[in-house]
């Protein structure tokens, strides 16, 4: 049996903050959908003898990201959906940062030139304790890790 020279835990997933242009903005309670996806295009030539098809690297896709926090009297997620309703192009970097324990930075995740496509609202019942949420969806054009 091979011998580990170094083990480490994993980080926890719930000690994380979002940030754009150097800024830490609002407290999320949940961030999602961090994944970068290569199409495989399928090729054959005239000539290839054989009975299969090759896979070729294809496009780049991001998936769209959601930010989730409870609401409050800050509405700068609404400001930023809203410009763009109104037209304006309001392009942003943004970091997803996991901590650990300590809360010292251990990995992020730059993405680049995002924007929100969706905007959600909380939702209401009076017979719940919940706290109201509201979601805010980001796409974006790429991931760096570091």
């Amino acid at each position: 049996m091979p011998t580990i020279a170094n083990t480490h835990d994993p980080y926890s997933g719930y000690n994380f903050w979002v940030e754009w242009d150097g800024i830490v903005h609002a407290g999320f309670k949940e961030c999602s959908g961090l994944t970068a996806t290569r199409k495989a295009g399928m090729y054959r030539e005239g000539t290839d003898k054989s009975l299969g098809q090759r896979q070729i690297p294809g496009l780049n896709s991001y998936g769209n990201i959601s930010l989730k926090r409870g609401v409050t009297d800050n509405q700068e997620l609404w400001k930023w959906h809203k410009n763009l309703q109104d037209g304006v192009t309001d392009r942003r970097n943004v970091s997803i940062i996991l901590a650990n324990d300590k809360g010292e930075e251990k990995q992020r995740w730059n993405l680049e030139n995002c924007w929100p496509t969706v905007w959600n609202a909380p939702s209401f019942n009076a017979a719940s304790d919940e706290v109201a949420i509201e979601t805010l969806e980001l796409v974006h054009e790429g991931i760096t890790v570091g």
